[in-house]
């Protein structure tokens, strides 16, 4: 069809223009000014690419090993929460699309689908979950435990929350879930952010729900639990800096996500693209380097790859391709991106991943 999106920046477009206000500023926002929002894009913008001409780019390979599984391409879907807010059949929409395309679904804590509906739905898929350390430490551990029961093959551990940052659109809004939607992952911990919302201007009942159930005393004394708890390798999402990263795979991690979680916490934090080399040399090998935040187009992941990260995430453009088109448009989204990312490739004179070198970056 004519108008349906071409590219990731149509898809948001058009979702915004569809979606709930609520919704839309939950998903669209960022922290206070919303600096580091714009900057995980304008980051990438100011990287230009000095490419190899005579290459011999006629057969191309995709491919790379991440956590033991070859990857047919280099993303992985972000975490991201509530996401029937954007189409009734949410993280199961998701799932199903991810596992047509070839792509591995990291499920939030906080999704609208619990851990086993998703596992039901799409047995054979590949998926991680997304670990927040809750005060409640039984809770936290039987999560882990269901994580596993359900199929996942690693466990993201959110570092960079101790408190939520202030999302001021959301605290106009004062964000909570409408009546039939839950988080049936902490079914345990009652209604949640199922509460109606207060008077606009207050805090969103998200902020509230952190504020009582998240440890803000999360430490590394906690990744050596977690990695003491389960056999399943713990990647720590949030690193920005090498000394972080370095400390994280020391105590056990299998590897660590580049992410300032998408500029919705300390706002004027680095860019992620910007802090992915010292964070990729810190870990020198010793374990997985991901990366997320401001990636819209296959140059975006071809800079990423040459910067040091084995992967790039995806977060908010899924949830645009699933409140315009369901299932079917985030299927739809991940073949354009791939496509994109094959044609960087190729007009870069890169092969394959190993192509992908440093040499190719020049910063504006």
């Amino acid at each position: 069809m004519a108008d349906e999106p071409i590219n990731l920046f149509e898809y948001e477009r058009a979702a915004l223009a569809r979606l709930a206000p609520m919704a839309r500023d939950y998903y669209a926002s960022g922290a206070l000014d919303e600096i580091t929002l714009r900057e995980n894009r304008a980051a990438y913008d100011r990287i230009a690419l000095r490419y190899h001409v005579l290459a011999d780019v006629g057969v191309r390979d995709t491919s790379t090993p991440i956590l033991g599984r070859v990857h047919p391409w280099p993303v992985v879907i972000a975490p991201t929460a509530f996401m029937r807010l954007a189409d009734p059949d949410g993280e199961v929409a998701v799932a199903r699309a991810a596992h047509a395309e070839g792509v591995t679904q990291t499920i939030s804590a906080l999704s609208t689908a619990s851990l086993e509906e998703i596992a039901a739905a799409v047995p054979e898929g590949s998926r991680w979950f997304q670990l927040y350390v809750f005060r409640d430490r039984e809770l936290t551990r039987d999560l882990v435990r269901r994580a596993e029961a359900a199929g996942c093959t690693a466990i993201e551990l959110t570092a960079d929350t101790p408190v939520l940052g202030r999302r001021e659109r959301d605290a106009r809004n004062a964000f909570a879930l409408p009546p039939g939607l839950s988080m049936p992952n902490l079914a345990r911990l009652g209604e949640g952010i199922r509460a109606p919302g207060t008077a606009p201007g207050s805090d969103s009942i998200l902020l509230q729900f952190f504020a009582a159930q998240v440890d803000p005393a999360l430490s590394w004394r906690d990744l050596d639990w977690l990695c003491s708890i389960t056999s399943l390798p713990v990647l720590v999402k949030g690193v920005v800096r090498g000394d972080d990263a370095a400390r994280a795979i020391e105590a056990g991690a299998a590897g660590v996500v580049v992410s300032n979680h998408g500029g919705r916490q300390l706002d004027t934090a680095i860019a992620t693209i910007d802090a992915l080399p010292e964070v990729a040399a810190a870990v020198d090998g010793r374990g997985a380097v991901l990366v997320d935040g401001g990636v819209r187009r296959g140059t975006d992941i071809l800079k990423a790859i040459a910067l040091g990260a084995q992967a790039v995430q995806i977060g908010r453009p899924v949830l645009w391709a699933l409140a315009v088109g369901g299932e079917a448009g985030v299927r739809r989204m991940l073949a354009i991106l791939r496509e994109d990312f094959d044609r960087a490739m190729a007009l870069a004179g890169t092969p394959d991943l190993a192509s992908i070198t440093p040499d190719l970056i020049v910063q504006r």
